[in-house]
């Protein structure tokens, strides 16, 4: 299995809270539940938006960015931006009921898993990357699912492994250079959680962007399952590693599963420098797509 070190990127995301509520029994429950979930924040002209974000325009309606982009307006480029439904009948953050794994494919994918890595705690954290396994056609949407399912299963050996286990790296991880320094101490930043988050400007990007103080408290993605799973999706939808894009971007435009290891640990396996490692994450994404009842794709290696 592979030691990924997350490459330094720093992304403001913006990130919807997941909220736990009561199936309502009163049109003002209903209500209270639906302002709730339309809780998105303006549309700012030149602002950075990353696949995923989702935007109140103008005109009162609800935008989500099908790609990232530098503020472009969401009723002229409909490429980048798609209408999203908020509101009575509405259409939600992907929840447990929502997702196109069910518990028992991700029973079938992980049947050796660590009882850490919950399946209520990937939905819980499902929230914070909306457009997540939940752009495109059911294909698409089936096959970026597995794609990162693939990858996880491969840095954690079948989501066995919380945290890293050569613990000679861990004093590693602190980089001294950042005026924040190592407020958890400087062997508090080892890979931790299902794509092995490590270093502190990593736990500092992913903390802003889901709103978590991981910098003082890295501990967190080892104690909570659905902050672990956060920190993985974080990545997924919002760095591009090694790569030219992010996993999300490589398996919702069409550039294959290939890239998505080029984006996680291209640096050490693609190009030829470790193919035992390529293939293993092929492996589990050819069963993991079998499963879900659909095919790989093209571009299957990097």
């Amino acid at each position: 299995m592979s030691r990924l070190r997350i490459i330094a990127a720093f992304a403001a995301v913006a990130c919807a809270t997941a909220l736990a509520v009561a199936l309502p029994t009163s049109a003002t429950a209903t209500s209270s539940v639906n302002a709730a979930a339309c809780d998105y924040p303006s549309w700012v002209a030149g602002r950075n938006y990353v696949t995923g974000n989702i935007v109140k325009y103008t005109d009162g309606k609800f935008y989500i960015a099908e790609h990232d982009n530098p503020g472009y307006d969401p009723i002229i480029s409909t490429w980048f931006w798609d209408p999203y439904t908020c509101g009575g009948g509405t259409t939600p953050p992907p929840q447990p009921g929502g997702f196109v794994v069910s518990e028992s494919q991700f029973n079938q994918m992980f049947p050796g898993r660590n009882s850490f890595y919950t399946y209520s705690g990937l939905t819980a954290a499902l929230s914070a990357y909306p457009g997540f396994a939940n752009t495109g056609s059911d294909t698409v949407k089936k096959q970026e699912a597995a794609a990162f399912l693939a990858n996880v299963n491969h840095e954690t050996g079948g989501l066995v492994y919380i945290v890293e286990q050569n613990t000679a790296n861990y004093p590693h991880y602190c980089d001294t250079s950042q005026p924040y320094g190592c407020p958890a101490g400087n062997a508090a930043y080892y890979g931790r959680g299902p794509i092995q988050l490590s270093w502190n400007f990593n736990y500092k990007a992913a903390g802003d962007a889901l709103g978590i103080n991981l910098l003082a408290d890295p501990y967190q993605v080892e104690r909570n399952a659905s902050v672990a799973w956060k920190t993985g999706l974080w990545y997924w939808n919002t760095q591009s590693g090694p790569g030219t894009m992010t996993p999300h971007n490589a398996m919702v435009n069409g550039n294959g599963f290939g890239e998505t290891i080029r984006s996680i640990n291209g640096s050490l396996e693609c190009g030829g420098r470790n193919p035992a490692q390529v293939q293993s994450r092929v492996d589990a994404y050819n069963r993991f797509v079998g499963i879900l009842g659909t095919s790989a794709g093209n571009n299957l290696y990097c």
